[in-house]
């Protein structure tokens, strides 16, 4: 399984999501450009010394992450969504899934949103907007790796 974080704009946001790959032995794509430069001082202190456990692979535009996947022969790539009809709990997930996360002030453009093989919401209260996309990541992860008994083993 892998983190694939598209455009991401907040260093503290990419930052815990390195984190969180690096404490649960997970790769992560990440789709330039992003918002600030990855020796951001932000982003190194949210993901502290946690981010040279990653896996990091940088891919300069959406088509070059495409064809990396194409290459690789890649898994689901499994969209996180506030437009999606599916909650992440009634999804079944696969190890080799890729969990795309889109922009924190934007999402992901309607043709990202159409190349998913799946897309999937956190179920929130009538009026609530968005959780933050790291704390939402860290939800879905959790089911995704409880299905696939892919949690790390102490």
């Amino acid at each position: 399984m892998r983190l694939a974080l598209f455009q991401p704009d907040i260093p503290q946001n990419t930052g815990a999501l390195l984190r969180l790959a690096g404490c649960l032995g997970l790769g992560v794509d990440l789709i330039e450009p992003a918002g600030f430069v990855l020796s951001d001082r932000r982003l190194m202190r949210a993901g502290m010394d946690y981010i040279d456990l990653v896996p990091l692979m940088r891919h300069a535009s959406w088509e070059a992450f495409l064809e990396a996947r194409r290459t690789a022969r890649a898994g689901r790539l499994v969209l996180l969504t506030t437009r999606a009809e599916t909650a992440y709990a009634d999804f079944a997930f696969a190890a080799s899934d890729i969990l795309l996360l889109g922009r924190e002030s934007a999402g992901v453009p309607d043709d990202v949103h159409r190349s998913a093989d799946a897309r999937l919401r956190v179920p929130m209260v009538q009026g609530a907007r968005s959780l933050n996309v790291a704390l939402a990541a860290a939800m879905v992860l959790s089911e995704a790796l409880k299905q696939t008994d892919g949690f790390p083993s102490s």
